[in-house]
């Protein structure tokens, strides 16, 4: 009888012991989403329509951690996160970032790529990028499930230039990747590589000139404030792929990875959508607000025609000549 009742205790106990564990098992996931920006920028707005659009096609509570404000760091940080599939499970991120695991994927948002609009939405519509997104999948274990970014940049400045011969000389900052630094310098211009969160104090102290970004980085940046001079190049469309570490995913329930890579192209094709369409609005909201001068520039074809040989070349040393081919071979 007290045997009995003993391994009746033992085994109601080992029950009580295993129902934490059953609750925990049930518990709702948590992902966490990081962004450099705040509630309002298009990058972080993408991300949360991310969110609603995993919970949509989960159909289970999912709960999002959101680290914004540079919190964590800038993007470099949140992809070296996902790679070690630590901190940060999913961020917007610039390709240049990616380049110590693929030497093609800053080329995806390189100087002069695409030649419009319409262009740009073909090329990531057609997924001429996955042979990039591949690479990256494998090396860096960073999955690319949208692309957002869609900001025309144009060079902030503290001095104003109509053609090149007046950009000759400047002091820009550009992202590290070495192709904007090699196409900066055929132009004519200085280009250096500062961190982007040191850029406002850079010009403030004339240790430069001038950057370069869209509508959206100036706005939430001010760099307005020290660069007020928009020099319309136009020589770029930005390219911002929504990245997720694979080591995440590859913990998470089968439904669930499935709805992260559907919730993922449609919050690409949302932040496209929106920051091409807000970009213009955004800048001649600050010109109206006497922030920012518009400065025409009347030589963007002659610069184009001065970086095509520097894409050509560094395409083939990158072994992207075939993506730069089809790109260009597509017509808009």
């Amino acid at each position: 009888m007290e045997r009995r009742a003993l391994l009746g205790g033992i085994a109601a106990a080992t029950g009580l012991l295993a129902t934490p564990h059953v609750v925990r098992a049930q518990a709702p996931i948590t992902l966490n989403g990081a962004s450099q920006f705040n509630e309002e920028h298009v990058f972080t707005r993408a991300m949360k329509h991310f969110a609603t659009k995993v919970q949509e096609y989960y159909g289970r509570p999912v709960n999002f951690v959101w680290h914004l404000n540079s919190s964590l760091g800038l993007e470099k940080q949140y992809f070296e996160y996902m790679s070690a599939g630590r901190a940060v499970d999913f961020a917007i991120v610039s390709p240049a970032h990616m380049s110590t695991f693929s030497r093609a994927a800053p080329f995806i948002d390189a100087p002069f790529l695409f030649r419009d609009i319409a262009h740009w939405n073909k090329v990531l519509d057609g997924d001429m990028l996955k042979p990039v997104s591949d690479e990256v999948e494998r090396r860096a274990r960073v999955a690319l499930i949208g692309y957002a970014g869609g900001g025309t940049r144009n060079i902030f400045s503290s001095r104003p230039a109509t053609n090149m011969a007046e950009l000759r000389g400047l002091r820009v900052r550009v992202q590290g990747a070495p192709i904007w630094s090699r196409t900066f310098q055929a132009i004519g211009m200085a280009p250096q590589v500062i961190a982007y969160n040191e850029v406002y104090n850079a010009i403030q102290n004339n240790v430069i000139e001038a950057g370069e970004n869209e509508a959206a980085g100036v706005e939430q940046m001010r760099f307005y404030e020290v660069g007020p001079n928009l020099i319309m190049t136009q020589h770029a469309i930005t390219v911002r792929p929504l990245c997720f570490s694979t080591q995440t995913l590859s913990r998470l329930p089968r439904e669930l990875q499935e709805a992260v890579r559907r919730a993922g192209r449609e919050a690409g094709v949302f932040g496209r959508n929106a920051e091409s369409s807000e970009d213009a609005q955004k800048i001649t909201a600050l010109e109206s607000a006497g922030r920012l001068k518009k400065i025409a520039f009347t030589q963007r074809a002659e610069m184009n025609a001065a970086v095509q040989p520097i894409m050509t070349e560094y395409a083939r040393e990158i072994d992207a000549a075939g993506i730069f081919s089809a790109i260009n071979a597509l017509t808009s």
